[in-house]
């Protein structure tokens, strides 16, 4: 049962405990954002020619969310393998498929194109195509910015609203 004994036995809210079980991956995740936009701007010498704060602010807000995913699925979950497997399958297939890495979201129809509204993905990918290639800010950015705004809390909230203290 691993860390959930932890949850069940300790006095901590399940927004603490969820919040402390992101942070660590939280970190790590932007740690490796910095890392990989030095090596854009220093190996590929690959200009930012936006907001660097805005593409910052919009990769902390992606790292949330994803992580945010994670947990959803890790709730379901019984073992940290199964949770692992599902949130890599649930998450990589619709940021590939649907986020327009592949095919813009604007060309997607049907239940692909709601996957590519919703996704977290597809807006980080909007703003990092904006900010290094498009020039734009936080003016131009502020619809995915706020998506993704959004899309935490309203993740967090389903983590805790699902999380239960006691096992049934």
């Amino acid at each position: 049962m691993g860390s959930i004994i932890n949850f069940y036995v300790t006095p901590v809210t399940a927004l603490e405990f969820l919040l402390g079980k992101q942070a660590p991956y939280v970190a790590l995740a932007m740690l490796n954002y910095a890392l990989l936009v030095v090596l854009s701007l220093s190996t590929f010498r690959v200009p930012i020619t936006g907001d660097i704060v805005a593409m910052t602010l919009g990769a902390l807000l992606y790292v949330l969310s994803s992580t945010a995913i994670g947990l959803l699925f890790s709730i379901f979950m019984r073992s940290q393998i199964a949770a692992l497997f599902a949130t890599a399958i649930g998450t990589i297939l619709p940021a590939v498929q649907f986020s327009g890495l592949i095919n813009p979201v604007s060309s997607l129809e049907g239940a692909g194109a709601v996957i590519g509204r919703v996704f977290p993905t597809s807006h980080f990918v909007t703003i990092c195509r904006g900010v290094f290639s498009k020039g734009l800010g936080f003016p131009d950015l502020q619809p995915e910015l706020l998506s993704l705004a959004v899309t935490f809390p309203l993740l967090l909230a389903a983590c805790v609203m699902l999380l239960k203290k006691q096992e049934q």
